[in-house]
């Protein structure tokens, strides 16, 4: 996938995740590694991060264009969020920016935005989407960010 094709390399910075929207994000360390496979139509983003109780985690994502314009396809798994089974995802591409994502139990949704706007920073955000279904009080419906990473070069 040419669009992410400036950010191959390595990357580390800080990854805030919370579990629960009315938690507070927990800070620890995150890596990401970038390539591109199948001539450059794929983009992988291989990362490892630290939940605050489980401890080592990782990740991969596999991003390409789908079949209408602005569109994207990926498949993604991660070895504490949804293991064992890894998700299809699918979503869009504006200048730069992919958002991908799922619906899971009954009206969730599950969104990954990987932004790579800017050439010396990447931005990997992932966002659960509450339902009207399941909002309440303490609980809105709509997105908020589960994890955060704010990334810079480290090759």
């Amino acid at each position: 996938m040419r669009e992410l094709g400036r950010h191959e390399g390595a990357w580390a910075g800080s990854n805030a995740f919370r579990l629960m929207p009315s938690d507070r994000p927990a800070d620890a360390p995150m890596t990401v590694a970038i390539s591109s496979g199948a001539g450059g139509h794929l983009a992988q983003i291989a990362y490892a991060w630290t939940h605050p109780s489980d401890g080592a985690q990782e990740g991969l994502l596999v991003i390409g264009h789908g079949a209408e314009s602005n569109a994207v396809v990926a498949f993604w798994a991660d070895s504490w969020h949804q293991s064992p089974e890894p998700q299809s995802l699918d979503g869009t591409i504006e200048e730069d920016v992919v958002t991908a994502g799922y619906e899971y139990s009954g009206g969730w949704r599950w969104e990954i935005v990987v932004d790579a706007a800017v050439a010396d920073r990447l931005t990997v955000t992932m966002r659960n989407v509450i339902p009207e279904s399941a909002a309440t009080d303490a609980m809105s419906a709509g997105p908020y960010d589960a994890m955060r990473a704010v990334l810079g070069r480290s090759d």
